[in-house]
């Protein structure tokens, strides 16, 4: 009883002491003054005990569609640098004043897929980590997670082209698109007239069944391309470029059903700020753009490629020139490619255009 009593008191005199400590606020609370080791290590270690066992039963989604990455890697780049880094980036402003310093996410950690997921949607207490479930669906946070697994050891490069590629912010018209003709960039002064006038007294042509003589393939004028080529390199993947150089010459033979099957099941493409699956753009665009090529000369300025862990990213850029009313057209194009056994199949396709001098 008497062993009872001392316990007790003991448990007493650790309550009272524990609760004077809290209310004397002697412990240092500024991000400036690092825990005590044994602190910091018991936070840590029931930090992540606390993660993996809500992160244990989350169904993990696939994770290499090239799409999804490349849309992680725009969430990451706008979200997330100023904290985690990139490739390229060693320091922020924001990063040195954070206590706990947030994981440099270029460099392996050690985490799964669900983990990663659980703790970007729910975010972590008593750190500057926010719960991104708050603003963004599942889908995005998965885009994120699918991004990471493929971020360390990725070069600035590597990290520049799938962040800054993105879609055109202007309005760019790629092979074909001839549901988008000169209403988009008409202002309301230049409506035309029965007789196919505006009031400046110039002729406008619609876009129909003579679309492969006068397209005329409408662009934002004298813009930068928003896909970028940094870090592609000529000969860096050949049996990838000869994919690529393969597709582009289907489509200007008119070879519709070797275009179709150099593309993967669940290929996308994206032209003029909109995106088709295959069968879309199979039922859709394809024909718009054999019918343009056909009547237009095709000239391979550059072609490159760069290997981003399983797929293989190639760009490339060319100068297009329109017969009937002649014009130069800049085109940019960003294939991402993945081996299926001994082929290779196209998982994603973007294109862009700008205008050019004639020459």
């Amino acid at each position: 009883m008497k062993m009872i009593k001392i316990l007790l008191s003991l448990l007493l005199l650790a309550v009272l002491g524990g609760a004077a400590f809290v209310w004397s606020g002697v412990y240092p609370m500024g991000a400036d003054v690092p825990h005590s080791p044994l602190v910091f290590s018991l936070m840590e270690t029931m930090r992540q005990h606390s993660i993996a066992l809500r992160a244990k039963d989350i169904q993990v989604p696939p994770l290499d569609d090239p799409k999804l990455i490349a849309d992680g890697a725009e969430h990451y780049s706008a979200m997330c640098t100023g904290c985690h880094l990139a490739p390229g980036v060693t320091e922020s402003e924001l990063r040195p004043g954070l206590y706990p310093q947030p994981p440099d996410l270029t460099k392996p950690i050690q985490a799964s897929p669900a983990e990663k997921f659980w703790a970007i949607k729910h975010g972590i207490k008593m750190s500057a980590m926010p719960a991104w479930g708050t603003t963004h669906d599942d889908q995005a946070i998965w885009s994120m997670v699918a991004f990471l697994q493929r971020l360390p050891g990725m070069t600035p490069e590597q990290y520049k082209t799938l962040s800054g590629g993105g879609e055109a912010k202007g309005e760019h018209h790629h092979h074909g698109d001839a549901d988008h003709g000169h209403d988009e960039h008409r202002g309301a002064s230049e409506t035309p007239d029965a007789a196919g006038h505006d009031e400046s007294g110039h002729e406008h042509h619609e876009h129909g069944a003579a679309a492969e003589t006068e397209h005329h393939h409408e662009t934002a004028a004298d813009t930068e391309p928003t896909i970028s080529m940094e870090g592609l390199k000529p000969g860096a993947v050949p049996a990838a470029e000869a994919i690529a150089r393969a597709f582009q010459s289907a489509l200007q033979t008119g070879d519709r059903e070797k275009v179709l099957a150099l593309l993967a099941p669940g290929a996308t493409i994206s032209e003029n700020g909109k995106t088709q699956s295959r069968d879309e753009y199979a039922g859709e665009h394809l024909g718009e753009d054999i019918a343009f090529l056909n009547s237009a000369q095709v000239t391979l300025v550059s072609l490159g490629s760069m290997p981003t862990g399983e797929t293989v990213m190639v760009g490339s850029e060319s100068q297009i020139t329109t017969r009937g009313k002649p014009s130069v057209i800049r085109s940019r194009e960003m294939l991402t490619l993945k081996r299926d056994g001994d082929a290779w199949q196209i998982q994603s396709v973007r294109w862009e255009s700008g205008t050019g001098p004639k020459q």
